[in-house]
């Protein structure tokens, strides 16, 4: 009983769960899994950064907890046919949340920019994968990732609705302006990649603004900057470099909208 409090009280061990879960998922009954050594290089690079900063740097963090979700995040997403890349990609990751920080909190997500970070040293290497898994995958992924907003309370969960429904009015919205059938938005939206970006990435707490209000404007913003680079400028990534650009601005919206800032359980 102890234990499965301990468990519930911090959000991270649903969202270590999940990704590893979809992981054995896809080893099994799918041909989209990531190799064994493309797991174990990119554990390996998020790892030993972290142990880095901690025992060299003497900086105070050895939780492993955020390594893992980083580097299963990027396992299922992040594409290269270098295989040094791999532990590149982890190391940047890990290397960002200890280098670029505000106000006693990392600025970006870890693995949102690890995958911009690598998209720009290296833009005809490395790639982002949709997560294409079948629509029985996704449609499994999307569930226990709504179950998480439940069974963990985790106090950034409006951050993926928020984001959820923007994303989705603007596709509707765009359309419904072009004529196109309803197919075409549902379509994009049932990507895999996306999933995990809402669910693990944009509702980092510790890189999204404090209060709700500015949980809401950060989400919007992210969609409505996305849904330009996409089907303005035609960039694929769009949603991975939206919200790297738009976490910049957390900053100013604590400043503008003011809360307490958010603290991992210590279970």
């Amino acid at each position: 009983m102890e234990y499965l409090k301990s468990f519930k009280a911090d959000p991270r061990h649903f969202q270590i769960a999940t990704l590893a879960s979809l992981l054995m998922f896809l080893f099994i009954w799918n041909d989209f899994a990531p190799s064994l050594t493309v797991i174990a290089l990119t554990l390996s690079g998020t790892l030993l950064t972290q142990l880095f900063f901690f025992k060299v740097l003497k900086i105070k963090s050895n939780d492993y907890r955020s390594p893992l979700i980083t580097s299963l995040s990027l396992a299922l997403l992040f594409k290269t046919n270098l295989i040094w890349l791999y532990p590149l990609a982890g190391a940047l990751a890990m290397a960002s949340k200890f280098i670029i920080r505000w106000d006693n909190k990392h600025l970006f997500n870890p693995a949102n920019a690890a995958i911009v970070f690598m998209l720009m040293l290296a833009p005809n290497l490395v790639w982002v994968s949709p997560g294409q898994w079948g629509n029985a995958a996704w449609l499994g992924f999307a569930l226990i990732c709504l179950a998480i907003l439940v069974l963990s309370r985790a106090r950034r969960a409006d951050m993926a609705v928020f984001f959820l429904i923007a994303w989705s009015a603007l596709l509707l919205a765009r359309a419904a302006w072009l004529g196109d059938p309803l197919v075409i938005p549902i379509h994009n939206l049932q990507s895999g990649a996306l999933l995990i970006f809402a669910f693990f990435m944009i509702s980092d707490p510790m890189t999204t603004p404090n209060n709700r209000w500015g949980r809401l404007l950060f989400a919007v913003s992210v969609a409505v900057v996305a849904y330009i680079l996409q089907y303005v400028f035609q960039v694929r990534e769009a949603i991975f470099y939206a919200l790297f650009i738009i976490c910049m601005t957390t900053p100013l919206i604590d400043f503008i909208f003011k809360n307490h800032a958010y603290k991992w359980s210590n279970a």
